[in-house]
């Protein structure tokens, strides 16, 4: 789903990335909160003073992320579900799973810990605030702190809404799953409304747009969008999985496929290989052992006239 992006850390064992489209939403939360939130709430502050609490805030919000998408993570690896690791992007964050749940009580569990992880962290920090509140009331920290607090309680309650994949939609389809027996059944009618829940969404942003609301209502079509997808696809992963568990590699495999050595030289390799056998990848192989592929798009990302100086 995603590309390479950014490694930041591991944690837990888990892999934590970020997506190059995070960078765009860290942005604009930034400006949201340096520009419109902050100063609406907190009239006497510079405009530095702003912008350094908008960037903290976008910094909380990553962490707080970062730790709800680890509590699925974590839930997860206990239930016996692999994890390939957690991505950031821009609509938030993913705990990629590479395989189903196990059973309906463990995607239950893996479904509610994040939006109580959110829950928690959202408490805590206005438990602070309203704790210290005579020191932190109209301070800059005061202001970020309950800023985190509200959004991680809205953050649990997006994800709760029943809308697959969010986490709502998840519970839903665990419910389904042990009342129906059936997986795939429960998957599609979570699918289903998780679609139809996008196009509403699709639907509000573009009366958003219309009524003047352009960057919020854009932001709405944007999440519809990738709601409507994500639900349509997790389907069609999920069938793909059923039709693919149990069979043997060497079904689909080609065997005895032809491949290249690494020092062909590129415009051999489009004469000689590609423009005769007609394929879209080729395997490079060294002494018998595998180094890797080559594509067309490989290619496609060298000068025509320079593929003589470049090797595979």
């Amino acid at each position: 789903m995603f590309g390479k992006g950014i490694r930041l850390f591991t944690i837990f064992g888990f892999e934590v990335k970020l997506d190059w489209s995070w960078l765009i939403l860290a942005l604009l939360i930034t400006w949201s909160l340096a520009a419109g939130l902050f100063p609406a709430m907190y009239e006497d502050f510079s405009n530095s003073t702003y912008w350094w609490m908008g960037a903290a805030g976008t910094v909380g919000l990553f962490i707080s992320v970062v730790f709800h998408e680890l509590a699925h993570s974590l839930v997860a690896r206990r239930f016996g579900t692999p994890m390939h690791g957690i991505t950031l992007f821009i609509f938030g964050g993913m705990a990629e799973m590479t395989d189903e749940p196990q059973s309906p009580k463990s995607e239950i569990y893996m479904a509610v810990i994040g939006p109580i992880t959110s829950i928690i962290i959202g408490l805590i920090c206005l438990g602070i605030y309203y704790a210290w509140h005579g020191a932190l009331n109209q301070s800059p920290l005061g202001g970020v702190i309950n800023y985190l607090g509200f959004i991680n309680l809205v953050l649990a309650g997006f994800n709760l809404i029943p809308a697959f994949p969010l986490d709502g939609g998840r519970i839903l389809r665990s419910i389904l799953w042990a009342t129906k027996k059936n997986l795939r059944k429960a998957t599609s009618i979570a699918s289903k409304i998780g679609s139809g829940f996008g196009f509403l969404l699709l639907i509000l942003g573009v009366v958003d747009i219309i009524s003047g609301n352009f960057i919020g209502g854009i932001w709405i079509f944007l999440i519809g969008l990738f709601i409507r997808g994500a639900s349509q696809s997790s389907y069609q992963q999920l069938l793909v999985r059923q039709a693919l568990k149990g069979e043997k590699v060497n079904r689909f495999m080609k065997k005895d496929p032809i491949t290249v050595s690494p020092d062909l030289p590129v415009d051999d390799l489009v004469e000689d290989y590609i423009y005769k056998y007609h394929h879209k990848m080729f395997p490079v192989q060294e002494d018998g052992r595998l180094r890797g592929c080559v594509t067309i798009n490989d290619v496609k990302n060298i000068k025509k006239e320079e593929r003589d100086r470049h090797t595979v």
